[in-house]
Formats: structure tokens, C-alpha cells, sequence
């Protein structure tokens, strides 16, 4: 059909059939794009699901801060390299109860003394290690015996879920069944039943857990070597939290509302 110049488009024809049942207008050039609320005969429900499950944790870090001070630098540094290396070997004969371990900072800061310029009166090295345990029947025993060290300090634990874990899976899947869930109900308020799914958005699912090491030490500390054997620290493993959202829209049939 010839146009004539300056006059404005003519419009798009009317939709019929199942076009006029499916949600879809034309769109420029023909084409069809989804109508945001629906139409009357195919009318659209927005929802969103939600879910907040326990779990048990699946590892625990703990922070150990070993320290040496002196007033000979290199003497200073070989306690540092003496008692660094003891806590290495005391965390590494658990074998596989331990997942991970590594080094996080070392430090030898001189001490400079009041009133006195460029006067240094004592070394202060410190070395701090991250271990994260699995086996939770010896993370009492491994903490205590590791703040039984000499100028050793113990920070954690910190109960925590790996990135893949089954959980988060379980969690969002668990958002998405209520989510249809409340679809439903809304559907059946109306005598009208779920016809099809045209968007999903997932919000997130986050882990509840503290941060894995804090900015302050803290925790049990070793200034010398007692007698025996420390005692075996009782610690129960603390329930994590994870939670899911998402959004959904349904198209539903046409609605009763007689």
C-alpha cells in the first residue's frame, strides 16, 4: 500500500485468534512483544517466593596469631621462625581434618623507644595462619593444644557452608516451589489455573554466616607451656542459615468471576 508523505502510519491491524488470547501486541515492523500485565483473557500474576532453611555447618576457620618479641632482631625472628614452624606442625599431623592452611600475614615491626629518635628498645614479629577443619571431633582438641603454644593465640571458630553446598541448591529450589505455590492460590481465589511461566528472577541466596576472620584478634592465647596434655575444648557446631528469594509472573486462564 503507497503512503502518502507526511501523513502518519496506518495502524497495525487487529489481533485475532489465538494472538488475542496469548498476551502479545504488534509490535513496529510486524513483530510481537509481551504485554507487561496481560489481557484480560490471559491476565498475569506476579508472586515472589521466599525460603529460610538450617543447616549443619560444613567447615569451621580458625585464626592463629603467633608472636615473638625480643630486643635482638635476629633473635626475635628465629622465636618467630621456631614457633611459626611448631604451628604448622601441629596443624598439618590432623592430616585430612584440615582442608585448607595457609599463611595469611607476617610482621617484624621495630619498637622505638620514648623520647628517643631512631632509639629501638625491642623487635615485635607476628605471623598469622588461617586453617579451615572438617572434622569437627577434633577441632576441641586442635584449638586448645594450639593455644597451649608458647605466645600463640587462637581466634575462631567461624561455622561456615562451602559455595557449592547442596544447601544453597536446596534453598532456592525451595524458593521457586513456594513461589508456585502461591501462584496457585491466587489462580484458584479466581476459578483460573496456571497456564505458563514467563519469567523467573532469582534475587540471591546468601549464607547468614559471620564473616570468616575478623578484623580484631582476639580468643584463647598461649604465653607459656603448662604441665600435660591441655584439655579438649567442647565446641558445638553452630546451625547455618540460608536464604532464597525470587520473583516469578504466571499467565493464568480466563478467570471466573461470576
Amino acid at each position: 500500500m503507497t503512503q502518502i508523505p507526511g501523513t502518519p502510519p496506518p495502524p497495525p491491524p487487529p489481533l485475532h485468534g489465538a494472538d488475542a488470547d496469548s498476551g502479545l501486541e504488534a509490535g513496529p515492523g510486524g513483530g510481537f512483544g509481551a504485554v507487561p500485565y496481560g489481557t484480560p483473557d490471559a491476565p498475569r500474576v506476579a508472586v515472589r517466593g521466599e525460603a529460610s532453611l538450617e543447616f549443619d555447618p560444613e567447615y569451621a576457620r580458625i585464626g592463629i596469631s603467633v608472636s615473638a618479641r625480643g630486643t635482638d632482631r635476629r633473635a626475635a625472628l628465629e622465636d618467630l621462625t621456631r614457633r611459626n614452624a611448631r604451628a604448622l606442625e601441629l596443624v598439618k599431623s590432623y592430616g585430612d581434618a584440615v582442608e585448607k592452611l595457609s599463611t595469611g600475614t607476617f610482621s617484624v615491626q621495630p619498637q622505638m623507644r620514648d623520647g628517643k629518635r631512631e632509639r629501638v628498645h625491642a623487635y615485635d614479629g607476628r605471623v598469622r595462619l588461617n586453617a579451615t577443619v572438617t572434622d569437627f571431633t577434633v577441632l576441641g582438641e586442635l584449638t586448645t593444644r594450639l593455644a597451649d603454644l608458647e605466645l600463640t593465640q587462637v581466634q575462631g571458630p567461624w561455622w561456615g557452608l562451602w559455595r557449592n553446598s547442596p544447601a544453597h541448591r536446596t534453598a532456592r529450589q525451595q524458593a521457586v516451589r513456594e513461589a508456585v505455590t502461591r501462584a496457585r492460590e491466587y489462580a484458584e481465589a479466581l476459578g483460573a489455573r496456571l497456564v505458563a511461566l514467563v519469567e523467573l528472577a532469582d534475587l540471591g541466596a546468601e549464607n547468614s554466616a559471620p564473616p570468616p576472620y575478623p578484623a580484631a584478634p582476639g580468643g584463647l592465647g598461649g604465653y607459656g607451656r603448662a604441665a600435660g596434655p591441655p584439655p579438649a575444648l567442647d565446641l558445638e557446631p553452630q546451625r547455618q542459615t540460608v536464604s532464597a528469594q525470587v520473583n516469578a509472573r504466571f499467565v493464568l486462564s480466563p478467570p471466573q468471576l461470576d
